[in-house]
């Protein structure tokens, strides 16, 4: 009996299917069935049914199954206590990052943290800032670069990378293009161009209109910050961007959003619990020395 043998039963046992257990393990799937097989003659019983159209344990499997968790169990703690003693962190981490967020920072700190731990491997992942906070708040990630406007979730910790206000960039033959300010009202009376909803800078605008009982028209959605001012520069509509965003491109001209003015956060989040497992505890300690020593260089910057 070899271990291997135990994590294809458990993984055929959770998905009910071979096919979803075999892509689960990263192996072919007549590899996981001839391995199955082989540990159901040195028991000398069938572990599954397969008569049906997903698989299913048999009495015999069932017996099993809890066998199988404790021993690969028992083989991971053996692991993670050798590792301790050594100093050495082995894993997997799951980070995200919000879309379109071309942060050096980000690729930064994991480089230097894959250099620092290479027996841990990095899962990137990207999606709109919702998604990650609802990935980091059921454990599906351990870390994550996430737009948002208002507090921090509940359950959630959080270093500010960047906050600036949120304007409304127009092109330079736009009725708007002399104007220093705009009110959220007269902002809402135009066709808009934002990012899709989920995203940290559309939640500060529907956020906000929802206060003031106004409604905002999405004439254009894209997911990426530069095609949005592009299609803003062309006469589209009134572009919503962060003003470093809108600095960026010299056709626009970026409009202070006042009464009320919106802002726009990048957070690194991750869960308070602490319940992480060495891996991610790993990574959450290297992102906040390394974030920690990043802002303390641009405030040495900003002072000299």
């Amino acid at each position: 009996m070899e271990l291997r043998q135990l994590e294809y039963l458990v993984a055929v046992a959770e998905e009910a299917n071979f096919t979803r257990a075999a892509a689960r393990l990263h192996v072919a799937q007549p590899g996981v069935s001839a391995q199955i097989r082989q540990l159901e003659r040195e028991l000398g019983q069938d572990l599954f049914d397969r008569s049906g159209r997903t698989v299913r344990l048999t009495e015999a499997g069932r017996a099993a199954l809890p066998h199988a968790r404790a021993a690969l169990a028992a083989v991971a703690d053996t692991r993670a206590a050798v590792d301790e003693v050594t100093g050495l962190v082995r894993g997997q981490v799951a980070v995200g990052m919000v879309t379109a967020c071309a942060s050096v920072e980000l690729a930064d700190l994991l480089a230097t943290f894959h250099a620092q731990h290479p027996g841990v491997d990095i899962a990137l992942s990207e999606a709109n800032s919702d998604v990650l906070l609802a990935g980091l708040l059921d454990g599906t990630l351990d870390l994550a670069w996430v737009a948002v406007s208002g507090p921090t979730p509940p359950g959630l910790h959080a270093h500010v990378v960047a906050d600036e206000a949120l304007v409304a960039a127009v092109g330079p033959d736009d009725e708007w293009a002399d104007r220093p300010t705009v009110t959220l009202a007269e902002l809402v009376s135009r066709p808009l161009i934002s990012l899709p909803r989920g995203t940290g800078m559309r939640t500060a605008l529907e956020q906000a209109c929802a206060r003031h009982g106004l409604r905002p028209e999405v004439a254009l959605e894209a997911t990426s910050p530069p095609l949005l001012a592009q299609l803003a520069g062309q006469g589209l509509g009134v572009a919503i961007l962060a003003t470093s965003m809108a600095g960026a491109d010299p056709r626009l001209h970026a409009v202070a959003i006042t009464r009320p003015e919106l802002r726009g956060r990048i957070e690194v989040a991750w869960r308070a619990d602490g319940h992480a497992g060495p891996a991610a505890q790993a990574l959450i300690r290297h992102a906040r020395a390394a974030l920690g020593r990043a802002a303390a260089d641009r405030s040495d910057r900003s002072v000299a």
